[in-house]
């Protein structure tokens, strides 16, 4: 079956390329912006099309890689046209496949857990990407082999649970930038340039995330609040700016709790109180 995409972003652009890189056939690429439409068909070897009903009509699977705020628009003009036996597969990571309802079709929803940071690079990672997919049997089946059949691992997820899914996804990358961001902004205050912090803090934050990555949350954890060094952690509270106390106590919180389970003889009472103070409102 031919894989068309409404949408021309960068998840449309890097998803197409990646398939047609590995051999899939590709119909097109429609988008409202014919312009992003004709670079993401050139881009991939395949067509840019003028009518919606065409690349509907000369698709098998059709990827819905619009921005999550109008699929259901689009869902509601395709379902004006013939769509008996298509596959029809939106990739947003917090809606459900229940947004694809109505039609003869069979639908999924399919999310790679990857961001796409430009439209023409992206698609290197993606054979490296974890895809989580829900949705009707035969959409699930029929995306999940031709995923899988590029060596891609690909996860059923319950439908229900995508909002929770996505809120970990959003915490796991972009909340991830506001903590280095904080923190790049202290070393600021500090007198180091943006770019000096970066550059001077890179190897403590690559070397923690591949920490990580080897031995877990619980092996990676070091640290004042590990070490139940109360007195340094004081220090620290000592001299942050307000939001940065705040979310310095609500970040300890929880690395406390991952040292209490690491260490379950140290006695980290005294920090427990040091670190509750904001909530008793001592602070």
């Amino acid at each position: 079956m031919k894989i068309g995409f409404i949408g021309a972003g960068r998840a449309g652009c890097s998803i197409g390329k990646y398939l047609s890189v590995y051999g899939q056939e590709l119909s097109g690429y429609y988008d409202t912006d014919r312009r992003a439409a004709e670079e993401a068909a050139g881009f991939t070897g395949a067509r840019c099309y003028e009518m919606l009903r065409e690349i509907v009509s000369e698709s098998g699977i059709l990827f819905l890689t619009t921005p999550d705020g109008i699929i259901a628009s689009v869902w509601e003009q395709l379902l004006g046209f013939p769509l008996s036996g298509k596959i029809i597969c939106h990739c947003s990571g917090a809606l459900s496949s229940d947004s694809l309802s109505g039609a003869q079709a069979a639908c999924c929803s399919l999310h790679p857990m990857l961001p796409f940071s430009n439209r023409f690079s992206s698609y290197q990672q993606l054979e490296k990407a974890f895809f989580t997919i829900e949705g009707q049997e035969r959409a699930v089946a029929v995306i999940a082999e031709l995923f899988t059949s590029l060596g891609n691992t690909v996860c059923r997820i319950d439908g229900a649970r995508k909002p929770l899914y996505h809120a970990a996804a959003s915490i796991l990358s972009n909340h991830v930038i506001a903590v280095l961001d904080a923190g790049y902004g202290l070393l600021e205050a500090c007198g180091f340039t943006r770019e000096e912090a970066v550059r001077a803090a890179a190897g403590l934050v690559q070397e923690n995330i591949n920490h990580v990555l080897a031995d877990g949350c619980m092996g990676a954890l070091t640290g004042p609040i590990e070490r139940g060094d109360a007195q340094t952690v004081q220090k620290h509270l000592g001299c942050l700016p307000e939001e940065e106390k705040e979310m310095y106590l609500l970040l300890g919180r929880r690395l406390l709790g991952i040292a209490e389970a690491k260490n379950p003889d140290r006695d980290y009472s005294g920090m427990e109180a040091l670190l509750r103070q904001k909530q008793d409102g001592k602070c």
